[in-house]
């Protein structure tokens, strides 16, 4: 949804076509000499639960954490060990989620 400096939202959160970018660096580098064309897609919430009930898989649990466990955005600070945030964000947004689902 945001642009890669987190201060605007870019893209709809139900945005079912790709998202096409060209971005220099990595995501473990952001420094490396690299241009290169990034395809992503936005997964709504409602469009993974959906998922796993139309295959039958039965919830078991769910969580979203308001950091990432990976250093793989703009701005971010780690907080904690392993724990990054978006700088200005702070805590204000879900940065990943887990669940566990099982097909009985």
């Amino acid at each position: 949804m945001f642009n890669d400096t987190f201060d605007t939202i870019a893209y709809s959160y139900f945005k079912s076509d790709a998202i096409i970018e060209t971005e220099t660096g990595t995501y473990a580098n952001r420094e490396a000499n690299i241009t290169q064309q990034s395809i992503t897609w936005n997964h709504s919430l409602g469009e993974v639960l959906s998922a796993l009930l139309q295959n039958d898989l039965q919830l078991k649990s769910f969580e979203e954490f308001d950091y990432s466990p990976y250093d793989c955005f703009s701005h971010t600070i780690e907080v904690s060990p392993k724990q990054f945030r978006i700088k200005h964000l702070e805590s204000k947004i879900p940065m990943v989620f887990a669940l566990k689902a099982i097909k009985p």
